[in-house]
């Protein structure tokens, strides 16, 4: 036997770690990952969870809920929470299944959270829904744009017969500097179907929309992404399916390292999704590589510092 081969294979056991995990995420040092739920019909509050390296999610709080807001509707769906420039955290929810009005609170540590409130986005209006509100900061202009979807009946006619019970979704949205005041709400994107659950990320200088096809006949029922070169658009036409045939919804996007992670929530199989991309065309399903609580559903990630994660860690002890 070859002396040296003992020592050649412990050299390679060093280096396969260093080999494997460079392709792997980079969470930036001092911070940490947080991802928002909700479990089942959304009745009784805010979930977290976090993660080191964005595959592995373990529930903060015992999996117990950090807020338990009962306004609107009385449910926390869908909850989208985005950090402001004065480090403020500001969520909005889905706060039932047909109440026209979205949920909103602000906190600054993820546990100790202002009264909630709810907020009537459709004023003028007879929606049948307000799903699945979204925050995004607009930087340049120093405002929140908060989007959602709505069905407004006949106000897409082409499109009644192809959702599920009679829903024909549009993203609306509105804009703020203080929660307090909103401008009038407008249409904001209609890919030309059926669409709901749309997020928004930055790219360098333009801006990439995640968007559900809401389609049921036939099926659709998948992600898809458009680009626009401001927050509030106007966003180009959307993408071929990013996440396969169908039944996924839900999406949430961030950048780690040099990939774009976007999560989906697989809800037909009851379970979380992945995909990845260098340069949002090219995507790699990585589904199976993820690891969420049970009964996880429609969240946002975002990036804490270190200090917010060890507040909320202390408090579930």
């Amino acid at each position: 036997m070859n002396r040296l081969a003992p020592l050649a294979l412990a050299l390679a056991a060093l280096f396969l770690p260093l080999t494997s995990s460079a392709a792997d995420p980079v969470v930036p040092a001092g911070q940490a990952l947080i991802f928002t739920s909700f479990r089942g019909n959304g009745d009784d509050g805010l979930h977290l969870a976090t993660s080191r390296d964005g595959y592995a999610w373990t529930p903060l709080n015992g999996d117990r809920p950090v807020f338990r807001p009962k306004v609107g509707g009385g449910l926390v769906r869908d909850p989208n929470i985005v950090q402001g420039p004065d480090g403020t955290f500001h969520m909005v929810w889905t706060t039932g299944w047909t109440h026209p009005a979205v949920g909103y609170a602000s906190s600054k540590d993820l546990l100790h959270w202002s009264d909630a409130r709810q907020v009537e986005v459709m004023q003028g209006e007879k929606p049948r829904n307000v799903w699945a509100p979204e925050l995004f900061y607009d930087d340049k202009e120093g405002r929140f744009l908060i989007f959602w979807a709505s069905t407004i009946p006949g106000r897409f006619p082409e499109g009644e017969k192809t959702g599920d019970d009679g829903y024909n979704h549009r993203t609306y949205f509105t804009t703020t500097k203080d929660f307090l005041t909103f401008t009038p709400s407008k249409l904001f994107y209609d890919p030309g179907f059926n669409s709901i659950d749309s997020t928004i990320v930055r790219d360098g200088d333009r801006y990439a929309m995640f968007i559900k096809d809401e389609t049921r006949t036939p099926p659709a029922k998948n992600i898809r992404v458009a680009f626009a070169d401001a927050p509030a658009g106007p966003y180009g036409p959307p993408s071929p399916p990013i996440t396969g045939a169908y039944w996924a919804e839900g999406p949430s996007a961030i950048k780690l390292g040099d990939r774009w992670f976007v999560y989906f929530d697989k809800y037909m199989d009851h379970r979380y999704g992945l995909v990845t991309s260098p340069d949002l065309v090219d995507w790699t399903d990585e589904s199976d590589r993820v690891s969420f609580p049970p009964d996880f559903r429609h969240g946002t990630v975002l990036l804490v510092s270190d200090s917010i994660l060890a507040g909320l860690e202390s408090a579930g002890r």
